[in-house]
């Protein structure tokens, strides 16, 4: 079997012992190649060469935004060609967390070898946005409004760790400016949502992790299912404070008055009146006055 090991060495977990121990681990089964990226996109255009090439796997070590990128190469024509591998390597990993996959490397990395060895894969259901811009798969979730300006802060502090603690102090800070965004949501078949001040969208539970601790918006989202969905027409403080600790409870947000919630959603169409910033998996994608989400079943199919 033909691999490609695609490595993010700036990764917060990612240490160039680890690299090393991982990539003679592969290539004890594998006939490995390895790519360490140096630029933003190096790790999707790694993995759309390899489909190309007839590769049959590509794995991904590194964070989230390492394993995003690869499935963008792996599906940049569609879903089909190679498998993906995620060796855990960032500090949220949440796509590989909702996989269930083991988030020490070494772990992860014999885990990987034993599905390999006993041809065991699964199907994968992702999100894809729909741009004025082009398209973008997303694997765990994706934005528009809050947490999207909060990414694009926290992408201005590059020096800085991309830690739990720094997202909490930027989500805080932009809070605090009392910036607001007005949208609304067209779901096939529904009345049109209007007045919506943020809009979340979720291809699987939990929506991401702060430090330890899932944040749940969505708890009933699977990738089996469609993309789940949520939205606030307020930010008033009371509303913020009542999502934000159901969304830190075992069993995730549940009700609110102001709140729009729904599950197994196969298309929406998010416009605004001014353009919003929208992140997809922790990356800013940019600003759009009008984006429609998808969920695709089975869209890339996962070693582990």
């Amino acid at each position: 079997m033909r691999a490609v090991l695609v490595v993010n060495p700036r990764a917060t977990a990612t240490t160039a012992a680890g690299r090393d121990v991982l990539a003679r681990a592969l290539a004890s089964q594998l006939k490995l190649d390895v790519v360490e990226t140096d630029y933003r996109g190096h790790a999707l255009v790694a993995a759309a060469q390899a489909r190309e090439e007839g590769v049959d796997l590509v794995v991904a070590h590194g964070g989230d935004g390492t394993v995003n990128e690869v499935v963008n190469g792996l599906l940049q024509n569609g879903p089909g060609g190679p498998a993906l591998g995620v060796v855990p390597g960032g500090s949220a990993n949440v796509f590989a967390r909702a996989l269930g996959l083991p988030r020490d490397p070494v772990e992860a990395t014999h885990a990987l070898l034993t599905a390999v060895t006993q041809g065991r894969s699964r199907s994968v259901g992702l999100g894809r946005v729909e741009t004025s811009e082009g398209g973008r798969w997303f694997t765990f979730n994706a934005g528009m409004g809050w947490d999207a300006d909060v990414v694009a802060d926290v992408d201005r502090k590059r020096g800085k760790k991309a830690s739990p603690a720094l997202y909490a102090r930027v989500a805080l800070a932009r809070y605090l400016r009392g910036e607001r965004h007005e949208m609304s949501v067209e779901i096939p078949g529904q009345e049109r949502l209007e007045g919506l001040r943020l809009v979340f969208v979720s291809n699987t539970d939990p929506w991401t992790y702060l430090g330890s601790r899932p944040v749940r918006l969505n708890p009933e989202a699977s990738f089996e299912d469609g993309l789940g969905v949520f939205a606030l027409r307020s930010l008033g403080p009371a509303t913020v404070l009542r999502h934000v600790r159901q969304a830190l409870s075992a069993k995730g947000v549940r009700a609110g008055r102001r709140l729009v919630h729904q599950d197994d959603v196969d298309t929406l169409l998010v416009s605004a009146k001014e353009p919003v910033k929208l992140q997809c998996d922790g990356d800013l994608i940019g600003e759009f006055d009008a984006v429609r989400f998808r969920g695709v079943a089975g869209a890339v199919t996962v070693i582990g």
